[in-house]
C-alpha cells in the first residue's frame, strides 16, 4: 500500500490520508469544499461547493497518475436532498465515464459543509 499526498488538495483534518494506493486501485477519502491554499471551506451554495470538491478529487487523482475516466465508484452525501439536481449538474461535468455510484443525505457533513464525494479508482490495464 502507498500513501498519496498532494498540497493542490486540502490535507486531512483528522487521522487519516487523502488517498491510499492498494494494487491497482485508489481509494480516495471523502473531499469537502476545503480551499487547499487557504484550509477555509468555500462556495455559497451546493453547486459551488460541489465544483471545489470535485476539483480536489481531480488533484488527488493526478497525484496517484489517473483521472476521473478511471473512476468505478463514488459516493457522494449531501446534507439535503433537495440539493440532489444541482449537485448532479456539477457532478456529471466531472465524473463523465459515469462510475457507479451511491448518492444519499445525511444528518450532518464535516464543518457543516453541503456535500461530500469519496472515489475509488481503478489503475490497471485499461
Amino acid at each position: 500500500m502507498k500513501k498519496i499526498s498532494t498540497d493542490k488538495a486540502p490535507a486531512a483534518i483528522g487521522p487519516y490520508s487523502q488517498a491510499i494506493l492498494a494494487g491497482k486501485f485508489l481509494y480516495a477519502s471523502g473531499q469537502i469544499p476545503i480551499n487547499p491554499a487557504t484550509g477555509n471551506i468555500e462556495g455559497e451554495g451546493v453547486s459551488a461547493q460541489a465544483d471545489l470538491v470535485c476539483r480536489n478529487i481531480g488533484e488527488i487523482l493526478m497525484a496517484a497518475g489517473t483521472d476521473y475516466e478511471h473512476v468505478v465508484k463514488t459516493s457522494c452525501f449531501l446534507a439535503d436532498m433537495s440539493d440532489f439536481g444541482d449537485f448532479n449538474s456539477v457532478y456529471e461535468k466531472y465524473f463523465t465515464g459515469k462510475p457507479a455510484r451511491s448518492c444519499v443525505a445525511v444528518k450532518q457533513l464535516p464543518k457543516n459543509v453541503l456535500c461530500e464525494v469519496e472515489v475509488i479508482a481503478y489503475l490497471g490495464e485499461d
